[in-house]
């Protein structure tokens, strides 16, 4: 009798603390004082191919895509960092590399891998490319519930990722391509 009180007491405890969403929107996202001369036409968020991953892409993590790309959006349109009508358009293309997520544990830690391009639409170049990772930690304190701790640690992860590639940003120069288009003649 003791033991079946004992698990209504940890199920009834469990049921208080309600599952998060997946939201990676990244909070307190300011105006960049910095301005990019160049106005974002489009932006995809994609899983990278096996061969190309860097860790676990766990099944159903394609769902996960469409958030990322709404959350970065977002992102961008609060920082304000692109101008809207520059003469050079560029495109952000974003490869999820990997979203390790822990199985089991007291704290949870998520670790997300991405690579960040911005491409010029006219020339092909790629001005900027990068890897970015990113750790999402939830301690053990957070909630009772491990599932509770372990989508918590997949949203901090997330929004970790985004904001290393908003910081990155303001370093972006479009006049000089880390990867310039050969030239055609």
């Amino acid at each position: 009798m003791n033991k079946v009180l004992v698990v209504v007491f940890f199920l009834l405890l469990g049921g208080c603390t309600p599952m998060p969403p997946l939201n990676f929107s990244v909070p307190n996202v300011g105006v960049s004082p910095k301005k990019i001369d160049a106005e974002l036409r489009s932006m995809t968020v994609t899983l990278g191919r096996p061969d190309e991953a860097k860790g676990d892409l766990p099944m159903g993590i394609e769902a996960t895509t469409a958030m990322w790309q709404t959350a970065l959006q977002e992102a961008i349109d609060r920082m304000a960092i692109f101008k809207d009508d520059a003469a050079r358009k560029v495109n952000i293309q974003v490869k999820v590399l990997a979203l390790n997520i822990p199985v089991f544990g007291a704290s949870f830690t998520t670790k997300t891998i991405a690579r960040y391009e911005i491409i010029d639409r006219a020339t092909g170049s790629i001005i900027y490319t990068q890897e970015i990772a990113a750790d999402g930690v939830v301690p053990a304190n957070h909630a009772f519930v491990g599932v509770v701790r372990a989508r918590e640690s997949i949203n901090r992860s997330v929004q970790n990722n985004i904001s290393q590639f908003l910081q990155a940003l303001g370093s972006v120069d479009v006049n000089k391509p880390m990867f310039p288009a050969p030239t055609q003649q």
